[in-house]
């Protein structure tokens, strides 16, 4: 007996042990075939078979049901390929898992779309559901989410065909642009949708996805799939849909987060808020309702009351007793109940709408300056509403050039595509707030085949031909005193970047001038105000109206009763030298080289007099005086009351333009060409109607040595630098010059030295003070301690003596 009991649990031992190694062998192979699974792969095949029958609890069906299902079902095999693509999904290629909704929303949209074009030639095709909706349901208990639509729904052969094959050449394509793109190291998000394969990002969040549905051609299926294999069944329910299609995520543990109302709500209106057709999610609030007393409370309360109030009491014996209650309330919440206004014709919607969806598309709380409603036509159509905000958004200029512009939102056939955009709209266009909607471009395009797709390019160059339309449209109070302050810098930006739309930009171009003390003037103003015979536009550049009004070189044209434009903001001198003329008329710097003013024979004459009377002084100036400071000294024609000023060639900086670019933040002093515009020389200007300057002629001409001479034309030459907006190379040297000039005005000589301070007593300080009468009552107090001392030696010896 003893014998047959060791044998038996040898041979259980055995058993066990086979049974351990199959199962390892099993769990391995199960890890390693099916990608798309998040379960752990310890639980025996038992367990793994139980949960996915709890898992999948349809609403009618019981988990022996499921189960049956699950066992009479026809098993298909996804093709090769599709199966290639499916683990390149599920395996984390595409990092934005969210867009799972919008495809499955999109893919709704169009079933709903085919059924109710259908309805326009088959009075029967609704004959079951006259709704067209998408509803979205979470169960956080089941961990699922389901979407449903009322559309055309699929028959049997079209669930296999729609969801089980993709065309090849498709799928090869769509495997091809993935390991591209990988290669070249871009994204490949939101690659999905372009080549068909919308339907499977499901498979981003979920472990198992069945369908549900209808058509009214067919009887109500079930399809299922774990992404390995699919599985097709008639639904044991019978028809519970009516006519459309169910789509059923069973989520994994790591997308949890989509069970939440508030992420489900959020993406809906992020992603397909402009659908046209209701999406409702299933939602709950908290109500307040009338619920009827129990009768036990009411007999309590009747038991304190008086006999009068029973009376009462007895008369309203008809009416319910409520009392107030606070309960959760479950219904279908509308998500897009924002109409897409661009999709009707611009004559039917009110100004008011156009208002009220500037709010609530761009999160703004004041209403837009202006907008424009077009559709555009030809080699691309779509269409846009685009506004142009009421205040410039904070930070508008903060990493210009390399922050996206995510205020132009993309739609393709109403679905919301992307708003990451570096090149929707150029850069100085950065304000403008609007949608795009196209039904030529491909749904759902990767971000990077988007911004080199030729109809993008299209796109963006009608978008800004119409925001310059609508800039153009405002009224010139409000486009000077609304859009001008808050967008004035981009035009000019605009003027500087955009080479195709510089002559419509021109036009948008506002500046102060000598005409008006306060009001602005376009550059067509200007124009039509020229005196007859100048043929230029003239402006100076300078930090601020006073400076560039009161600088030297403007005198004589404010005499003669040219216009000026006045340049105050850093930007708009880079803005001007970028157009090269505006309506024929070429621009003059009159800080710079070439200002020149009509003159008759006689006047020529009497200039060319005055040129070799001053030749010698010119001469001075340029060999000895200011050698290797200026390039030549020449007599001014722009001068009227300055002595001289320092101009710059025709291609070198103004002294505006050198304190601009001196003052750059990454401005090291190590730039070649920075170094190479400082360092250029400038003509030295004179004028020979000034007195300072004949009195250096008259000098010059008695003795070319003499000292006075030659501080006089270096202090001219400094002081020159100074009101022409440069930068003196050493103001150590100008002040000790212009104080050694003071010295002798007033007679002082001009070795004098000044006084030194250390030479005369100091007075003393109170606190010197004090600590002086601590120090005097301290040597009192030891004198008189030394003073006691000696008389207490001294007594014993006086004792002594008289002893």
């Amino acid at each position: 007996m003893k014998l047959l009991w060791i044998i038996g649990l040898l041979c259980a031992l055995l058993a066990f042990s086979c049974v351990s190694a199959e199962d390892d062998v099993d769990i391995g192979a199960a890890v390693e075939d099916d990608l798309g699974k998040s379960r752990e792969g310890s639980r025996t095949d038992d367990e793994v078979v139980q949960r996915e029958e709890e898992a999948i609890q349809l609403d009618g069906l019981s988990a022996a049901q499921v189960k049956e299902i699950r066992e009479k079902a026809e098993k298909h095999a996804f093709q090769a390929e599709v199966n290639r693509m499916m683990k390149l999904i599920i395996n984390s290629i595409y990092k934005n898992k969210e867009i799972f909704l919008r495809e499955l929303i999109s893919n709704s949209s169009d079933a709903l779309d085919k059924i109710r074009l259908l309805s326009l030639t088959d009075e029967t095709a609704l004959a079951e559901n006259e709704e067209l909706t998408i509803k979205i349901k979470c169960d956080k208990e089941k961990n699922m989410i389901h979407i449903t639509d009322t559309g055309i729904g699929m028959t049997k052969d079209e669930l296999i065909k729609n969801l089980g094959t993709i065309a090849k050449s498709g799928t090869s394509e769509f495997l091809n642009k993935i390991n591209q793109m990988q290669e070249e190291g871009q994204s490949t998000s939101e690659l999905i949708g372009q080549f068909g394969v919308g339907f499977y990002s499901s498979f981003l969040v979920s472990d198992r996805v069945i369908v549900t549905s209808k058509h009214n051609n067919d009887t109500q299926y079930i399809w299922e799939s774990d992404s390995n294999e699919f599985s097709v069944i008639e639904d044991p329910r019978g028809n519970t849909l009516g006519r459309g299609t169910t789509v059923s995520l069973v989520l994994k543990e790591e997308a949890s987060d989509f069970l939440e109302l508030e992420t489900i709500k959020t993406l809906v209106k992020k992603y397909s808020q402009f659908i046209n057709f209701p999406i409702y999610v299933w939602t709950s609030k908290t109500e307040t309702v009338d619920e009827p007393v129990e009768e036990e409370e009411t007999k309590e309360k009747d038991e304190d009351t008086d006999e009068e109030a029973a009376v009462e009491e007895e008369d309203e014996e008809k009416k319910a007793k409520t009392k107030k209650v606070e309960k959760t309330v479950w219904d279908w919440e509308l998500m897009n109940d924002i109409k897409p206004i661009w999709q009707r014709p611009s004559k039917e919607v009110e100004e008011n709408e156009y208002k009220e969806f500037y709010k609530t598309f761009s999160k703004d709380y004041e209403e837009p300056m202006t907008y424009i409603h077009f559709t555009a036509e030809g080699e691309v159509t779509f269409k846009s509403i685009l506004f142009v905000p009421a205040n410039a958004p904070r930070g508008l200029f903060d990493e210009y050039g390399t922050k996206r512009n995510d205020f132009i939102k993309l739609y393709v056939r109403r679905v919301f595509i992307t708003d990451d955009f570096h090149d929707m709209m150029p850069k100085y266009l950065n304000f403008v707030k609007g949608v795009v909607d196209s039904d030529d471009l491909p749904l759902n395009v990767s971000r990077e085949t988007l911004q080199q797709h030729k109809l993008l390019k299209v796109i963006k160059k009608k978008l800004v031909r119409k925001t310059l339309d609508m800039i153009k449209k405002l009224s010139d109070e409000a486009y000077t005193e609304k859009f001008w302050k808050e967008f004035g810098t981009n035009i000019k930006l605009g003027v500087i970047e955009d080479h195709s739309n510089r002559t419509r930009l021109a036009k948008l171009l506002r500046f102060q001038t000598s005409h008006h003390q306060t009001e602005l003037s376009s550059l067509e103003q200007y124009v039509e105000r020229m005196k007859e015979g100048q043929d230029k536009v003239y402006f100076m550049a300078g930090p601020s109206r006073k400076e560039a009004e009161t600088s030297p070189f403007v005198e004589r044209l404010l005499k003669k009763g040219y216009e000026v434009l006045y340049l105050t903001e850093p930007v708009d001198e880079y803005c001007i030298q970028a157009l090269p003329e505006f309506d024929g008329k070429r621009f003059q710097n009159v800080a710079k080289e070439g200002l020149k003013f009509e003159e008759n024979e006689k006047l020529k004459a009497k200039w060319e007099a005055l040129e070799k009377e001053y030749e010698p002084l010119t001469n001075w100036m340029k060999e000895k005086a200011l050698k290797d400071q200026i390039e030549k000294a020449v007599l001014s024609q722009r001068l009227l009351e300055s002595p001289c000023a320092l101009v710059a060639s025709q291609y070198g900086w103004s002294g505006n333009m050198e304190r601009i670019m001196k003052a750059q933040a990454y401005q090291t002093g190590k730039d070649i060409s920075t170094n190479y515009y400082a360092s250029q020389k400038k003509t030295f200007e004179i004028n020979p109607k000034h007195p300072l300057i004949k009195e250096l002629l008259h000098r010059v001409k008695e003795n070319e040595d003499d000292k006075t001479a030659a501080d006089l034309a270096v202090v001219l030459f400094e002081t020159a630098t100074l009101r022409s907006g440069y930068h003196l190379a050493d103001t150590k040297q100008y002040g000790d010059r212009i104080e050694r000039m003071l010295r002798m005005s007033l007679n002082i000589d001009l070795d004098a030295e000044v006084e030194d301070l250390d030479d005369e007593p100091e007075e003393p300080s109170e606190e010197t003070e004090r600590e002086e009468e601590v120090k005097a009552d301290d040597d009192e107090q030891n004198d008189n301690a030394a003073d006691k001392e000696d008389t207490e030696t001294a007594e014993p010896t006086d004792t002594k003596d008289e002893l």
